[in-house]
């Protein structure tokens, strides 16, 4: 207490001396946090703007150009020597020296430094060596230029700001969290780094995106130059090396490849993805081989590898450097913007005392020449003070020092002193002169590269990526993502039950009606006897109301499926017919579909995956004067609407019972697909190039540069390799042209040929390792045109026109073909092809359907169209 007592007025007093009194602590806290935040924000977790490093990085930077003889340091003794700088332990320093190694720019390094790969660690620091890189020795370190301050105990002398001539903060990235703020840079490619400096000194415009030592492919979209709000998506390369077999060979930034197994792993364990087993062979390049079940696709595994696991993952940038002591958040632009200015205003230092010190070395040379030319050492032998000796010389120099640049000072004069009697004997004159020519062309060269220094800089720079640029190529492939829905690439991990007349649905209800395979995460469509409608979440039991009759696995934005519904409107009311689709809805709410009208009752129901429409036939009650109390109604002559509209009028009297006649067909048009090249995916939204209009059979052909044919369903899943140099839809008639080069009889063949076996994958050409596919061409009747090599001291022969149709006809998928020459050839092209009508098929317009694009749009939750003004009575 005595302490408490001698303490300030700030709440910390005691003055009743009081042992119970409370001590209030706002004084000591109200200036020490700040002071604690404004540290670790400047000392420790943001990196400077001006030479791209944290404080640790710098002082360990320092440490090792002071230790660096051109031999490997222990680690050890670097974090020793970096202790002298830097006031924490040596756990941190190592960390982050590890940090800086395995970013292979600055540090060469020796040992086991660990994997960013797989997220091993490093060995112990006695373990591992370092020593400065090439790369690091030239751009980082210029004592002349330095600004330095003492060290933190006042022993030593540190660099306040290493004078980097390059743009490092970009290519290593940086990442920390201070107090109320953090930073997140991810890290550029050199080459880019470097061509985007020269644009920026050019005065033109440039971009830039980040490049990832782990490689993968990245979707840089939303980058926004690095600035908070903005995001990237990054993914793992993921290829297909059997049917049942994916190889993962780059990861995504942030991840390894222990993490990401086991992301995989408990993705399989929770049922959302399904694996055989996963076989790590990861060394210096990654190997993940995931091996599936039999019969699970490949391309859907991909997805949803991407939906449910680490193989996809988003990083949120955030550019926030240090600049004159205070944090400052910029975007990527602007800091290779700052940090190409500031290695300019750097180089130009470097230049003026280079250009300082050569004209120093001239002006001495060229007193040394005059000194020694002349003799005026001679003059000094009669004097006998110091002072007489400067005289004598200072005096000896004046008839021959006009040409000088500067004038002579004593201190020059004591330099021309010490110049040994052994140098003066072997002075030659000849020599001397040479050198101060030298010495001149070097300060004209200084001085010319001074009034260009722009020109300068810009050679500075090709310089060092002529240097240092090989093997510095993009790692990270830059592509736009494609959206991939959770709930159509998830496992079905689970069976959805009904209990149809207490009307509950769920997965615990086992001893209940089976619907179907669903997962977790689906959503659930149910429709009721009173003409009600619910969509709710999966779960193991829901309520959705009493006398479902109808209940299936809902698909979100799903314009196909086409629900064909009779009613009767109130009890005793009239009944009508409808069709209608449901697109989107909002879950557990309750939708009206029969009226308002709580005694309303649904007659006949279907649910239409690809909108059929089927005959029925309606039967009525006996009642008073009905003539006709049975009659056909086909469904097909019903529009599609929304689910609110009220339908047309089937007739006002008792309804008995309505019978299905005739299952009816799709009255959907065709849908139009389309290749999207930017994301190798199908659509059906009008991105890319149009493939064409599919039915319900057609299929897609499907031919890649291996000599693979196929044919699959158009399925908007699927993934199509880089190596695919056939896409387009199949016509069974339309015949197949391959020229390939038969690796065992080193000779070209021409072959055509039909598809024979749909749904089936097919090699066209031999397996002979030598063997290769020269060019495809699905054309009626193509024409092609064979260039041959011209003979040496010969002319060349002339070039050979192939009509495919005459030269071959169209044989089996495996025949040889025919010898297309025995002539060694230079190239073959695809000549413009011959006229062919191909045969028509029924055009859209002739077939009556209806096109899904004139489906009222029931997005919106209102109900309307209940007004009968437009109703039509079809009985």
């Amino acid at each position: 207490m005595e302490e408490n007592e001698e303490l300030n007025d700030e709440g910390l007093g005691n003055p009743d001396n009081s042992q119970d009194s409370l001590v209030k602590v706002t004084g000591m806290y109200k200036d020490w946090f700040l002071d604690y935040a404004s540290y670790v924000i400047l000392e420790r977790a943001v990196p400077a703007i001006e030479d791209g490093f944290k404080p640790v990085q710098r002082r360990i930077m320092h440490s090792l150009k002071e230790l660096d003889d051109g031999r490997y340091n222990k680690v050890a003794n670097v974090v020793g020597h970096t202790m002298q700088y830097h006031p924490h332990g040596d756990a941190s320093i190592a960390d982050a020296m590890v940090q800086i190694g395995q970013k292979d720019l600055l540090i060469d390094t020796q040992g086991n430094w660990g994997n960013i790969l797989t997220g091993d660690g490093a060995a112990a620091p006695r373990y591992i060596e370092a020593r400065l890189s090439k790369f690091a020795l030239e751009v980082i370190y210029s004592p002349k230029i330095t600004e330095w301050q003492l060290s933190y105990d006042g022993r030593k002398k540190e660099p306040v700001n290493l004078p980097v001539k390059f743009p490092l903060l970009l290519a290593q990235g940086a990442e920390g969290i201070a107090v109320g703020l953090s930073t997140k840079i991810l890290p550029h490619n050199f080459i880019e780094l470097i061509d985007a400096s020269i644009k920026h000194l050019k005065g033109q415009r440039f971009t830039l995106y980040p490049d990832f030592p782990t490689a993968g492919i990245i979707d840089v979209t939303n980058y926004n130059e690095g600035l908070r709000g903005g995001k990237i998506r990054v993914r793992a390369k993921i290829s297909t090396l059997d049917k049942n077999t994916l190889v993962i060979n780059e990861i995504p930034y942030g991840t390894n490849t222990s993490s990401l197994i086991d992301s995989i792993l408990k993705a399989n364990e929770k049922g959302k993805i399904k694996i055989k087993k996963i076989e790590d062979n990861t060394a210096a390049e990654v190997e993940i081989l995931v091996h599936l079940p039999p019969g699970l696709s490949p391309d859907k595994t991909i997805d949803a590898l991407y939906a449910f696991t680490a193989c996809e993952s988003s990083i949120s940038p955030l550019g926030c450097i240090i600049e004159d002591n205070k944090p400052l958040f910029i975007g990527v632009k602007e800091m290779l913007e700052r940090s190409t200015d500031n290695t300019v205003e750097l180089l130009k230092a470097e230049l003026e005392i280079q250009l300082d010190e050569l004209e120093e070395q001239w002006h001495f040379a060229s007193l040394e020449r005059i000194f020694i030319e002349n003799r005026i050492y001679r003059d000094i032998e009669e004097e006998e003070t110091w002072e007489g000796v400067i005289a004598a010389i200072d005096k000896g120099l004046k008839p021959h020092t006009t040409h000088l640049k500067r004038a002579v000072t004593e201190e020059d004069i004591v330099r021309l002193t010490e110049i040994r009697i052994k140098r003066i004997s072997k002075f030659d004159l000849e020599k001397a002169q040479q050198l101060i020519e030298g010495l001149e062309e070097k300060i004209a060269q200084t001085k010319h590269h001074l009034a260009h220094l722009v020109e300068f800089a810009i050679d500075y720079f090709k310089e060092l990526k002529k240097k240092y640029g090989d093997g510095r190529e993009r790692k990270s492939e830059i592509r736009i993502f494609d959206d991939i829905e959770a709930t159509k690439v998830v496992i079905r991990n689970t069976k959805l039950y009904v209990n149809r007349e207490e009307g509950f649905i769920g997965t615990s209800l086992k001893r209940d009606e089976y619907v179907a395979d669903c997962s977790d995460i689906d959503d659930v469509i149910v429709f009721t006897e009173k003409g009600e409608m619910m969509v709710t979440k999966v779960d193991s039991k829901v309520f959705v109301g009493k006398n479902i009759i109808h209940v299936a696995v809902f698909k979100k934005k799903d314009k196909r499926t086409v629900y064909n519904m009779i009613y009767k409107e109130g009890k005793g009311g009239p009944s009508y017919i409808k069709r209608f689709n449901v697109t989107s809805i909002t879950r557990d709410k309750m939708y009206p579909l029969a009226g308002e009208n709580t005694s309303s009752e649904v007659l006949y129901f279907s649910a239409n995956p690809n909108g059929e429409a089927e005959v029925v036939t309606v039967l009525l009650r006996q009642s008073g004067s009905i003539k006709k109390l049975k009659w056909d109604l086909d469904f097909a002559d019903v529009l599609i609407k929304g689910r609110a509209s009220k339908g047309n009028l089937v007739t006002k009297y008792p309804v008995k019972r309505i019978e299905l006649k005739e299952k009816g067909v799709s009255t959907l048009k065709p849908r139009k697909i389309w290749f999207d090249d930017i994301v190798s995916r199908l659509n059906v939204d009008g991105r890319g190039e149009l493939l064409g209009e599919f039915k319900g059979d057609d299929l897609l052909l499907v031919i890649d540069q291996k000599g693979t044919v196929k044919t699959i369903l158009p399925d908007l899943l699927t993934r199509f390799s880089d190596s695919m140099v056939v896409l387009e839809k199949w016509n069974p008639k339309k015949p197949i042209s391959v020229v390939h080069y038969e690796g065992e009889k080193e000779r070209y063949y021409l072959k055509r040929f039909l598809v024979e076996s749909p749904n089936k994958e097919e090699l066209v050409i031999s397996e002979h390792p030598k063997s290769f596919m020269e060019l495809v061409t699905t054309d009626w009747r193509p024409v092609l045109e064979v260039e041959f090599v011209k003979p040496r001291g010969k002319d060349a022969k002339p070039s050979l026109e192939v009509n495919v149709e005459d030269f071959i006809s169209i044989k089996g998928i495996k025949a040889l073909g025919n010898q297309l020459t025995t002539e060694k050839v230079k190239n073959i092209n695809v000549m413009e092809s011959l006229p062919f009508e191909e045969p028509e098929e029924m055009r859209t317009e002739d077939i009556e359907v209806v096109d899904e694009e004139s489906i009222d749009d029931p997005n919106d939750d209102i109900e309307t169209n209940n007004d009968t003004s437009d109703q039509t009575t079809l009985f």
